[in-house]
């Protein structure tokens, strides 16, 4: 992703604030898709091919700018995840 932005010039407007704001945009075009369906057919949304191009479209969009916004803090995202997870282990722990 670094290297696609840099070829196009794109550094100067990969802020972390723009970025976070096209993150939060792009969830928001994922939420879009699933927002008035019911349990049943959002679990559903896969089976039907011009939707679930939409939503591998979508989640492509947030992954990109979230990798893009570790990239610019410097944030490795699986070792934050494992972090993440480790501290929930903690604070949930299986009775």
């Amino acid at each position: 992703m670094a290297d696609f932005a840099a070829a196009r010039n794109w550094q100067p407007y990969h802020t972390p604030k723009n970025l976070v704001a096209a993150l939060s945009v792009e969830a928001s075009e994922l939420v879009e898709i699933f927002q008035w369906l019911t349990p049943e057919e959002s679990a559903r949304v896969m089976g039907d091919p011009d939707t679930a191009h939409r939503v591998t479209d979508e989640v492509a969009d947030v992954l990109a700018y979230l990798l893009q916004l570790c990239e610019v803090l410097g944030v490795d995202p699986l070792a934050a995840l494992a972090a993440k997870i480790d501290r929930n282990e903690r604070r949930f722990p299986v009775e």
